[in-house]
């Protein structure tokens, strides 16, 4: 993980800096090396500030908190950036299981068989259709119901803009979003 420390007023020595960086290493196990770290140190009358912003892939954590010992302000900022992740994570879980009746869905659901042979000079035809309604909802959602549907695309009916979108996997892991103009 990158980690970048600032301070404005207050003069941050290596050991400090070394300490700082211990603290953080538990995100490191979680994160790798996708994160980056963005701490803030300055003098707010008689306590110091320190001002901590994660960002991964395109989240942005950001947490703050004054204490008369620098160490202990970062301690407090840590544990408000995991009580962060943590709500994170138990809103995606609970959206897994609002959702929970299209996974029982899809495994209960026996995929057919095709019995189709294709020839280099045969003539590619449609074999199956399928329809489905178009909910609103926002990328996050889309993300998160791609996944749980197991699919490597999804068209879905953007709930900010009005129109017709693709998120789709890309070979590197990350997203990438399909808006048409029309």
């Amino acid at each position: 993980m990158k980690i970048t420390t600032q301070g404005n007023g207050v003069q941050i020595g290596n050991r400090l800096e070394e300490k700082i960086e211990a603290k953080l290493a538990k995100f490191e196990k979680h994160f790798g090396e996708e994160g980056s770290f963005n701490i803030k140190i300055h003098p707010e009358r008689e306590l110091k500030k320190v001002e901590l912003t994660l960002k991964i892939q395109n989240r942005v954590y950001r947490a703050e908190a004054r204490d008369e010992e620098i160490l202990n302000a970062v301690d407090r900022t840590i544990d408000k950036l995991e009580s962060q992740i943590r709500r994170q994570k138990t809103r995606i879980e609970k959206q897994k299981k609002d959702y929970s009746f299209i996974k029982d869905y899809l495994r209960d659901v026996v995929p057919e068989s095709d019995d189709i042979e294709y020839a280099d000079d045969e003539e590619k035809i449609i074999i199956k259709r399928k329809s489905f309604e178009l909910v609103p909802m926002d990328t996050d959602d889309a993300i998160l119901q791609m996944e749980m549907l197991g699919h490597s695309f999804l068209v879905y009916l953007n709930a900010e803009t009005g129109n017709v979108c693709v998120i789709y996997r890309r070979k590197d892991g990350h997203y990438g979003l399909i808006e048409p103009t029309y």
